[in-house]
């Protein structure tokens, strides 16, 4: 996607464009781990799937990624291991599969029924 626009300059891309270049620039260093913080705020749905495939892709290669977000299905669908943080303190921590499957944890520090 950024290929057919490479001849825009940034303030004229999309939300979910100029995330996709966000992270397309912090690669160019081949760095260890990477960290996203809130990387699906104010994206279109369509455009948190393609994040959450193109997050997903980068932590088969091997690279570290600490991803801050709010969009608790968002992290799920990519994350391995989750933290949920309460006033600054680690209240919970566990796989993300084990999380999804945790009503009542996902109930009691995130809301979600």
């Amino acid at each position: 996607r950024l290929a057919e626009r490479r001849h825009h300059r940034g303030n004229q891309l999309s939300g979910g464009e100029r995330q996709m270049l966000a992270v397309a620039r912090a690669l160019m260093i081949d760095p260890e781990l990477v960290l996203m913080d809130e990387p699906s705020e104010g994206l279109a749905p369509v455009m948190v799937q393609h994040l959450e495939r193109i997050i997903a892709e980068l932590g088969k290669t091997g690279l570290g990624i600490l991803l801050v977000e709010q969009n608790l299905y968002s992290a799920l669908a990519v994350a391995d291991e989750v933290y949920i943080m309460e006033t600054g303190a680690i209240v919970h921590h566990g796989t993300a599969e084990a999380l999804a499957g945790d009503r009542d944890t996902m109930h009691r520090f995130l809301g979600v029924r």
